[in-house]
């Protein structure tokens, strides 16, 4: 069984302006590891389709997904916040990226691939019901995760976020919805500034401290998420893969490396293993530093692929 690696020429063109570290560069710089380190032929390539509005309606208020149609423009640049805009491909990028999450779970749940990577931008993890922010505008993988849920029958399914940010627009959307786990570890006090106080049987924050590296990350991630997530026993796994916590990487404070994003990989491919036949979907998220960002998504690709 191998990897689907999904991706759309069209989140290429989606571009937040000179120097906006969520650039197009952003996926040339994964395509680019993936071929240096010979992973890219054991792939299972396929373009991302768009999304269905009906699809995004579980995850997104109508009148929300209705303003951002609207807020598109015909040409230039129109800021939904200081830190998230749209040039006139970024409506297509989103629905695209959003679709790819969708087809990433069918592929899985059809048995087609074990696992998949959406390699889509823009990212979507703080993007909540009725708010584009953090250069987020639709929430891929709370799209994933409830076609998982509603069209596959799924009863329970669980939410990785290793952002360094946390997922406030994913905790958000399924805040009141036992059946979706999210287990986000993130640097606090942080941008989004939320989710550290979160006390919740199926929200799972674990809020770590600026200099956190791989040794207190994994006592953390050992200790306060892999036993929730066995009690959960989830019949389908997902990542918000944002390589943001790197130690390369200065939008944050974290100090992981490629061998910690390996090792997240391998300790959640356990879950998948003893409780959902496998099944693992991974979305890309954050992650700025160019280098940074390619050599870890290329060992989590890899990890993921058993390659």
């Amino acid at each position: 069984m191998h990897t689907a690696y999904i991706t759309h020429p069209e989140c290429l063109k989606h571009d937040m302006g000179s120097g906006h570290p969520e650039s197009p560069l952003r996926l040339r710089a994964i395509d680019d590891r993936l071929h240096a380190a010979h992973l890219f032929d054991y792939l299972i390539h396929r373009e991302a389709p768009l999304v269905h509005r009906s699809q995004l309606l579980r995850v997104h208020d109508a009148a929300y997904i209705d303003s951002i149609e609207a807020a598109s423009p015909y040409q230039g640049f129109h800021a939904l916040d200081p830190d998230t805009g749209m040039n006139p491909h970024s409506l297509d990028a989103a629905y695209h990226a959003a679709g790819g999450a969708v087809m990433a779970v069918d592929l899985v749940m059809r048995g087609e691939v074990a696992s998949a990577f959406v390699a889509c931008r823009p990212p979507g993890h703080h993007a909540t019901r009725s708010q584009a922010m953090g250069f987020c505008i639709f929430n891929n993988v709370a799209v994933a995760a409830a076609h998982a849920l509603e069209a596959h029958g799924l009863e329970r399914v669980a939410i990785v976020d290793f952002d360094v940010h946390h997922g406030n627009g994913t905790e958000d959307i399924f805040r009141n919805d036992p059946r979706a786990m999210l287990c986000s570890t993130f640097q606090h006090p942080f941008y989004p500034h939320c989710g550290a106080d979160t006390a919740s049987g199926h929200i799972v924050n674990v809020p770590l401290p600026a200099g956190t590296a791989g040794a207190a990350y994994r006592a953390a991630f050992s200790a306060q998420i892999m036993p929730r997530l066995e009690a959960f026993r989830p019949q389908m796994l997902f990542f918000s893969a944002g390589f943001d916590a790197h130690r390369e990487d200065d939008m944050a404070q974290f100090g992981l490396v490629e061998a910690d994003y390996v090792w997240i990989t391998e300790q959640t491919m356990g879950v998948a293993a003893r409780h959902a036949k496998g099944r693992i979907v991974s979305v890309l998220e954050g992650g700025y530093d160019l280098s940074a960002l390619g050599r870890s998504a290329a060992v989590h690709i890899k990890t993921l692929a058993d390659l």
